[in-house]
Order: structure tokens, then C-alpha cells, then sequence
């Protein structure tokens, strides 16, 4: 059914007044007041498509009233934590629980549903774990590190890296050719960094643990490679890498998976002479290494040193290393 001008109107007026009657927008004396105009569509255009919604700040006849909406950061910490059970038993016992975990308990619900400022705490984590996996790393902090970059197989972007994993587990002939020419051979320790799926996680965390597992290296005489940044790098590249190099052990940093909220969480795999074949069962891993709740990046650096050493002593790595040091 074909609805004219006034109708339309008529409709968004009494809409605007019952927001208004209960609070949830403000009235306001306004030239800029809210109201829409109709304008026809093209000839071309079919019947049921034949209006278009405007909004212009120009003068005409419309309700004086003003939509505003000004909503704090749900996402900063006194939100975030804030107990939004209705009459809880125990306030004090529910700020304790509430602050003893990341999870998302207290926080109440709208008959079946969650409250707002809970669904909107959800988005606005979304919205952040969005960003960690589609944003491109930071040029300057290669820049700052002195890493070069190579990429693996994938061409199509972050959409293919994020549904062709295997392809993100392989280098491709350019980077093997440019590794070839920059890299020393045969170290005994190279260190390599991946995006992953959290460019934010070795944003947050290299500039602190690199320092600590290159002075760790050099301080245990140990022949440190020529570090460097994978592209859509995915964990199984490790294979193709050590293959390239030659190392004795490879260290790879790269950003974990986030959670809603949490983007800032990196790994760290290491492997004993990785080549191919090799998979997860012959590899050691330290994740959950970020600051204020991980697993501190300077102290993950001191400890992968110990384990790239005992790596070297054992020749061994994943189940081989737990079984020779059984």
C-alpha cells in the first residue's frame, strides 16, 4: 500500500512524541528538528521502490524536536565492571566475583534478553576483535625493529587468509627468494614475527620481548639469525621457513586469535630443525603473552630462551622434548 506525504508524517510525529514522552530522546526548539521529505524515484524505478527517505536541515513543515543521543564509553573500566543485577543478594560479593574474571557475569538481563549498555559493551568488543584482524600492522614498528617483510601464498587479501588457512602455511617463491638473499644460514636461533590473527598482539608486545630474547640469545654465545615479518602468516609456515634457513631452533611470534575484547594476546611457537612434514606435536608453544593479565612479554622472553637452550641440549622439541626430559 502506497502511503502519501502527510501520513508519513503523521507517523513520525506521533513516534517522536511518545519517545519523547518517555524519556528516551530529548525535545528540542529547533530549526534543525528531525522530519522526513519525500521525494519520487525515477520512472525506472518499480512501484514498491518509488519514495526515498530524506533528511535536509532545511525549514519545513515538520514536528520541533531534536533526536539526541550521547551515550558514555561502554568499553572503559567503570562500565565494563559495573554489577547490573536487579537487587542482588550480595552487591559486595558480586563486585569481588565480577572483578575476579574477564568472563562476562552480573550483568543482568531485559526479560530474555540483555540490557543495553551489556549489548552494547558486546558490540564495542566486536568491534575491536573486527579491527585486530583486518587492520595492517603498524610500518613503523617494522621500521623501529629492523624487520623486513615477506608474505605467504595469499593473494586475495584478509578474506582468503581468514578462509585458506594452508595457504597462509606456505611461503611464496618471492619471499623464499628475498629470505635467501637477507638471512643468515644455519643459526642457531631464528627469530621470525606474523601477523597471525592479531596484528594488534605483536604491536602491543614486540617492542618489549624482542629486546629480551635477542640480549637472552647473545648472552647464552648463541648465533642469532636475521629476524624478520610474514605477511598472512599462519603457524605451519614455521616448516617452510626452516627449510629456507636451516636453523637449529626457529621462535615464532605471532598474534593469537582475540577474544571479544582482548586483541592483545600473542605466542610464541618454537621448534627444534623445523621442516616439512613437521605439525603441531613437534612444536612448544607460550601463549597468552600480554601485559596486565597474560603472561608478561619480558618475562615469555626470558623464558623461551630457556627453552630454545634446552631445545639445543635435548635436540628435541614438542612431545620428543617432554619425553627426553621425562
Amino acid at each position: 500500500m502506497h502511503m502519501d506525504d502527510d501520513n508519513i508524517k503523521k507517523i513520525v510525529e506521533n513516534v517522536l512524541r511518545e519517545l519523547i514522552s518517555d524519556g528516551t530522546i530529548s525535545a528540542v526548539q529547533s530549526d534543525r528538528a528531525v522530519a522526513p521529505i519525500i521525494q519520487p524515484a525515477p520512472s525506472n524505478v518499480p512501484a514498491t521502490e518509488s519514495t526515498v527517505l530524506q533528511y535536509p536541515a532545511s525549514s519545513i513543515d515538520r514536528p520541533a524536536v531534536e533526536i539526541n543521543i550521547d551515550l558514555p564509553d561502554p568499553t572503559i573500566d567503570e562500565l565494563r565492571y559495573k554489577p547490573r543485577v536487579n537487587n542482588p543478594k550480595d552487591p559486595a560479593a558480586l563486585r569481588e566475583l565480577i572483578a575476579s574474571t574477564p568472563a562476562r557475569i552480573g550483568v543482568g538481563r531485559a526479560g530474555p534478553r540483555y540490557k543495553t549498555a551489556s549489548q552494547l559493551l558486546f558490540q564495542g568488543d566486536h568491534a575491536v576483535t573486527q579491527d585486530a584482524i583486518y587492520r595492517d600492522i603498524d610500518q613503523k614498528l617494522l621500521d623501529k625493529c629492523n624487520l623486513f617483510t615477506v608474505q605467504t601464498n595469499i593473494t586475495g587479501g584478509k578474506e582468503e587468509y581468514l578462509l585458506r588457512p594452508d595457504l597462509g602455511r606456505q611461503l611464496n617463491d618471492e619471499a623464499k627468494r628475498t629470505i635467501a638473499e637477507k638471512c643468515i644460514q644455519n643459526p642457531k636461533i631464528q627469530l621470525v614475527v606474523g601477523d597471525g590473527l592479531s596484528t594488534a598482539a605483536i604491536e602491543a608486545n614486540l617492542g618489549s620481548i624482542l629486546p629480551v630474547i635477542k640480549q637472552g640469545i647473545q648472552a647464552a654465545g648463541l648465533s642469532f639469525g636475521t629476524p624478520f615479518y610474514v605477511e598472512y602468516c599462519r603457524v605451519g609456515v614455521m616448516n617452510d621457513i626452516g627449510e629456507a634457513i636451516k636453523p637449529d631452533v626457529l621462535i615464532l611470534l605471532i598474534g593469537e586469535r582475540p577474544g571479544l575484547g582482548r586483541a592483545e594476546s600473542m605466542s610464541a611457537y618454537i621448534g627444534y630443525k623445523p621442516k616439512q612434514g613437521n605439525n603441531d606435536a613437534d612444536r612448544d608453544v607460550v601463549c597468552n603473552i600480554f601485559e596486565h593479565g597474560g603472561t608478561n612479554p619480558l618475562e615469555a622472553g626470558a623464558f623461551i630462551v630457556q627453552l630454545a637452550q634446552k631445545m639445543l641440549k635435548y635436540e628435541a622439541s614438542g612431545v620428543k622434548l617432554k619425553l627426553a626430559t621425562k
